[in-house]
């Protein structure tokens, strides 16, 4: 054993202290040591380890699910996550990744739709579909009785379908008061608002228009000067002279529907944007009668219906077939329920590298996983657990993801069950009497405009409120759910009661009209709503230790020298000390 060294001739031995040093000179490394113990601990997040490497990547596409994006990428910032988006329409977001000027793009509808007789053919790079995120197409509306605003409008497809062909032009039309038995409807121009870009969401109406009322449709389209049958288009065509109005994008039909001057218009949009708007939709007349709003419940109640296609060999895998949603005879079911699918590359060829590969496959874990804990507040329905499973091998595809074995019990997915059943739909509430077709009417508002009911005439008169847009988080299967109902009917809702108008501010380019509507679109831009995270909320396990990092960090910087000029200064004085008395 090596002794310690001996002190220089002459010099008087000083008596060593326990564990060979000083107390204070032990700080610095026991701190040291803490610190590499709470990285080592960070560090067993994949995420937050690599942190700091992640390539920025951009996409392009629909604005139907444009809201749950924008708060996905907004998300995952706290990673070190660039996500650019462009909410620029469907069939745009297919054309840019045609061409590779974007890294994934956003559609409802998949490639190889034949539109008036141009296809849309596929890319040559490789790609694949992967599901997202579910939702209703919702009819948001602008009308109003005596100044005050109608929240409880109820449609049958009939009457939807004639009034976006132009066959009735007034909202006292007999067709429409017969579905509104408590409402004086005025006779005020009917002014419906359509996309005049190219948009999944118009593909998923006049999909539902073609199958359910095709006549109608056929009629409209020759009257358009378009071939029929006119079957499914992602524009919309528009009659010269009808009255109809053309916007540009989600925000722009949903922020020309909300103005003080639009007055007795109505569009088609995701629901997420009537709630972020504080306006109402539509109650929608289903199979059995019942006038059902787009909740998170009453999507995955209908689309558990739905068909996917499971053939891994077909270029069309994982895209739905709705024809069984929209018969569903389940009373809860919201007839117009679909999900969203993103494109992904397969390939490693432009604009992708497997650096951008390896960021996309992060962002696509976080939205499958945990970020669809957040669709039922954005207004969505959360993927059931078979669209889950799907969606994560095909992340799998991608060239340059880090591939993670998920522990599919840990995402937390409201639809989720341990029997393997949506629990979404499962626990759905059934819609009230008074929403059934009938002579009564409920009165409670729906989407944003939930809590703010709408009298209705004495002889339509209920003892209860309809359903409405705020709500509880009773589970279903199917495709997952978003927004339940209101009153006794509160457990079906999905995304909180009236969300005010919100969101980005300025005008939108597109259109004109004031952008305050959440999910504005751009590539840097995010407006989206902040919502609690869970596991990675603002106090969570990683918040708590990265401070008690931060807090050691500072500890041995500031701490040792100053104990050590502490603690230094009294051994000289006892050395001193002792030094005195023994020479006395």
């Amino acid at each position: 054993m090596t002794s310690a060294p001996l002190p220089p001739s002459g010099a008087a031995p000083r008596r060593r202290r326990a564990f060979g040093r000083p107390a204070w000179a032990r700080v610095p490394a026991l701190a040291a040591a803490l610190v590499l113990v709470l990285t080592a601990l960070l560090g067993g997040n994949p995420q937050t380890a690599s942190a700091a490497t992640y390539a920025r990547i951009s996409g392009a596409g629909s604005t139907w699910s444009q809201n749950a994006l924008d708060q996905w990428r907004r998300n995952v910032t706290q990673y070190g996550m660039t996500v650019n988006y462009a909410g620029t329409g469907s069939s745009d977001g297919r054309e840019q990744f045609r061409s590779g000027t974007v890294d994934f793009a956003v559609s409802e509808v998949p490639y190889g739709l034949t539109e008036f007789g141009r296809t849309d053919y596929p890319p040559k790079r490789g790609y694949a579909y992967m599901p997202i995120v579910a939702g209703g197409t919702s009819f948001m509306y602008n009308l109003k009785i005596g100044g005050r605003r109608v929240t409880n409008l109820r449609l049958s497809g009939d009457v939807l379908t004639k009034i976006f062909t132009g066959r009735i032009t007034r909202w006292n039309d007999p067709a429409v008061k017969a579905d509104n038995p408590g409402l004086d409807l005025p006779a005020r121009k009917v002014v419906p608002v359509v996309r005049s870009d190219g948009s999944g969401t118009t593909a998923q109406f006049s999909t539902w228009m073609s199958k359910e009322h095709g006549a109608a449709w056929n009629d409209y389209c020759r009257r358009a000067n378009k071939p029929t049958p006119c079957g499914v288009t992602s524009y919309f065509p528009v009659v010269p002279g009808s009255g109809f109005i053309a916007q540009s994008g989600s925000l722009g039909v949903s922020g020309y529907v909300r103005q003080g001057y639009a007055e007795g218009a109505i569009t088609y949009v995701e629901y997420s944007y009537a709630l972020s708007t504080g306006f109402p939709v539509a109650k929608v007349l289903n199979k059995s009668n019942y006038y059902v709003e787009p909740t998170a419940t009453s999507v995955a109640v209908g689309l558990l219906k739905a068909r996917i296609n499971t053939d891994q060999h077909s270029p069309a895998y994982l895209t739905q077939i709705l024809d069984g949603v929209y018969h569903n005879p389940d009373r809860r079911t919201y007839p117009l329920s679909s999900y969203s699918y993103m494109i992904l590359p397969t390939k490693l060829e432009r604009p992708l590298t497997k650096d951008k590969g390896r960021t996309l496959g992060a962002f696509s874990y976080y939205f499958l996983c945990e970020g669809q804990q957040q669709a039922q507040s954005l207004g969505y329905s959360p993927l059931p657990i078979n669209l889950v499973k799907a969606g994560l091998k095909q992340v799998r595809r991608v060239p340059g993801v880090d591939v993670r074995n998920i522990d599919i019990k840990s995402c937390h997915n409201p639809t989720f069950s341990s029997d393997g059943s949506n629990t979404l739909a499962k626990n759905a509430p059934f819609p009230k009497d008074c929403d059934r077709k009938g002579p009564k009417q409920c009165s409670m508002g729906t989407a944003g405009a939930h809590g703010k009911p709408t009298p209705v005439k004495p002889g339509a008169q209920t003892s209860g409120g309809g359903t409405a847009g705020a709500g509880g988080a009773a589970g279903a299967s199917g495709a997952g759910g978003s927004s339940g109902s209101a009153g006794s009917d509160a457990a079906q809702g999905g995304a909180s009661g009236s969300a005010g108008a919100g969101g980005a501010g300025g005008i939108d380019p597109d259109t004109g009209q004031n952008a305050t509507a959440a999910g504005a679109t751009g590539g840097e831009q995010i407006a989206a709503t902040n919502v609690e995270l869970g596991p990675e909320s603002t106090w969570s396990m990683r918040t708590l230790l990265m401070l008690l990092s931060a807090a050691l960090l500072i500890g041995v910087v500031v701490t040792p020298p100053l104990l050590g000029r502490a603690l230094g200064g009294r051994d000289g004085r006892d050395g001193r000390d002792r030094r005195g008395g023994d020479g006395a």
